[in-house]
């Protein structure tokens, strides 16, 4: 059923870092991206593969992780992603992306999540820094990083309190907490 994939698919931090994701797996989520809706049918996003642990930790460096919990700087060795995907804008097929990676991304996370794995999307990227790293030529422009792995963080999701406040945590046990505001809240115009 679709609502229980999509429940299952978090925004994971923390993963079995010596659990692999081969090279044939990433290809078959990029095919599910490139099956997905694109404005007008242009098709422009392009993707960089690594299921490498060199390449990985190169890519990790240029990355910041969950901005809501300031005193961590990231999954530490051992919980690190096994691969990453690069979502790449090709500014010779569009100028503007729109939502267009939006929905890849989340085609690509929900295959992830059928096969076993899961992700996170991360769009707080040192872009420049990481273009020259891979080489990235200059008329693709870094859009998003999903990075991938067999999950290793139970995440809890909990509706917003009367306070608020949609931060999400981490409690003494390590768990996850994600407020989501109520179905009610989010409808307008019924």
């Amino acid at each position: 059923m679709i609502k229980d994939l999509i429940l299952k698919n978090r925004s994971y931090r923390r993963f079995y870092q010596e659990v692999t994701i081969d090279l044939k797996t990433l290809k078959e989520l990029i095919d599910l991206a490139r099956m997905s809706a694109s404005a007008n049918n242009k098709q422009p996003l392009k993707y960089i593969l690594s299921n490498e642990p060199s390449k990985n930790n190169l890519i990790f460096s240029y990355l910041a992780w969950a901005g809501y919990l300031s005193d961590w700087p990231g999954p530490a060795e051992g919980e690190r992603p096994s691969a990453y995907i690069i979502i790449l804008g090709d500014t010779r097929l569009r100028q503007s992306f729109g939502c267009d990676h939006g929905i890849a991304a989340q085609s690509i996370l929900l295959g992830a999540t059928e096969k076993g794995f899961g992700g996170c999307m991360i769009g707080s990227i040192h872009k420049e820094n990481l273009r020259k790293a891979l080489d990235i030529p200059s008329h693709y422009e870094i859009l998003l990083v999903i990075a991938l792995g067999k999950p290793n963080e139970k995440i809890e999701i909990e509706e917003v309190g009367v306070d608020g406040n949609i931060r999400y945590w981490r409690d003494k046990e390590d768990k996850h907490h994600v407020p989501k505001r109520s179905l009610e809240e989010i409808i307008v115009g019924s």
